[in-house]
């Protein structure tokens, strides 16, 4: 059984850690992307993020000031217990998130919708996000955690329900305008991951969008080839538009293009697209059985 004290230190740590530590996998995209970029704007853009990842993973700092949402992503093994049921997983997400913000590895971002009071911990109806999966074998578990920007949020967020008719042309052309709206001046921070989902329900669909935008390592593409061939359009035509590192002048608006798929009605066509910033904040903790954690930046 997890003991509800371990599930307590594996959830902060996991979210200090993508606080603090860039995944390997955006470490190296962000270098690529160094290395081919030719306007000194645009370099120095990118030379700045990787020095200050190197100051945060040295103590100094944080990877980025904004660490936005809090949100967890559970995945449950098929014969794993919890100490106090599965009720814990969501009380130890509030007490880790409020440790992580009163420690400063957290910025207190959460307000209340209309009133705009600021609790001061990150703690309210629907934050910190947590979403379980019972999707794994064993006694085990797998947190994720993924303080996300509020840039990428606020100004990469977009929902449309298509025509049919609008096909595949059409889903291209709402995706790469997306992307323009969103990376130009910078303003979801990019290069961006780019999550985009398609299909389902309007709250499935953007579900697919963020899940693929913060889950999935670059570089990864999807199982189908028709989706991976999309996948693969669509950052080609990205890479097009002019927009580099922080909106200057370059070829790298996007590090990935990831999408979802998902069965919908006959008359629809949701589209929904999700970003990520550069910095890519996320981090694991996985719990075996018997309460021993390992974390991981490796996806």
């Amino acid at each position: 059984m997890i003991k509800r004290e371990t599930l307590l230190e594996a959830m902060y740590n996991a979210i200090r850690l993508g606080a603090t530590k860039m995944p390997p996998d955006i470490r190296r995209a962000l270098q690529r992307a160094l290395a081919e970029e030719t306007d000194p704007m645009a370099k120095k853009h990118l030379e700045i993020s990787l020095q200050n990842a190197d100051m945060s993973e040295k103590g100094n700092g944080l990877v980025c000031a904004d660490t936005g949402f809090p949100m967890f992503f559970v995945h449950i093994g098929n014969t794993a217990q919890v100490e106090g049921g599965f009720q814990t997983i969501q009380q130890c997400a509030e007490e880790a998130t409020a440790r992580a913000t009163a420690e400063c590895f957290l910025r207190p971002t959460m307000v209340h919708p209309l009133t705009r009071k600021n609790p001061g911990d990150n703690i309210g109806p629907g934050m910190p996000k947590v979403e379980l999966f019972f999707d794994r074998e064993g006694d085990g578990m797998e947190i994720l955690a993924a303080p996300k920007g509020g840039g990428s949020e606020i100004f990469g967020t977009f929902y449309r329900m298509m025509f049919p008719a609008d096909g595949e042309a059409g889903i291209k052309k709402f995706v790469i305008e997306c992307i323009k709206d969103a990376c130009y001046a910078g303003k979801v921070c990019p290069p961006a991951i780019i999550g985009v989902g398609i299909g389902g329900t309007a709250d499935l669909c953007m579900g697919l969008a963020k899940k693929a935008a913060l889950l999935r390592p670059i570089g990864e593409h999807h199982k189908d080839p028709e989706v991976a061939r999309l996948e693969k359009e669509l950052y080609d035509a990205a890479r097009k538009l002019g927009i580099g590192p922080m909106g200057s002048r370059g070829i790298n608006a996007v590090l990935a293009i990831n999408l979802d798929v998902a069965v919908t009605h006959t008359a629809a066509l949701p589209v929904a697209v999700n970003a990520q910033c550069l910095v890519g904040r996320r981090w694991i903790a996985r719990i075996s059985g018997g309460n021993e954690i390992d974390y991981t930046g490796d996806l």
